[in-house]
């Protein structure tokens, strides 16, 4: 039996779901500023998936990477999101 297939579908699944609530709490405290830090940890995650040897920790880099880079996209629309009153805004934050 290989189940390659389904560690994998877990990983990404938990993945895209530790990604909601980061996305929304970069936002809140940062803005949208803070899109270069997904860019370049979405390029670190690209090149390790590229070095490691394992076929699943090398997949999972990669979705890790490109989850990053769906991040930067994602954290302009929550900004769209909270000026529409959908979610909350940081007071605290400079506009």
């Amino acid at each position: 039996m290989q189940f390659s297939g389904i560690i994998i579908g877990l990983a990404t699944f938990i993945i895209i779901g530790v990604f909601h609530p980061i996305v929304i709490k970069a936002e809140y405290y940062f803005g949208k500023k803070c899109w270069w830090a997904f860019l370049l940890t979405g390029a670190a995650f690209t090149l390790l998936s590229l070095y490691i040897d394992s076929f699943i920790w090398s997949t999972l880099a990669g979705v890790t990477a490109f989850s990053c880079f769906w991040s930067i996209l994602e954290l302009f629309e929550q900004e769209k999101r909270v000026a529409k009153g959908w979610f909350p805004s940081n007071p605290k934050k400079k506009s």
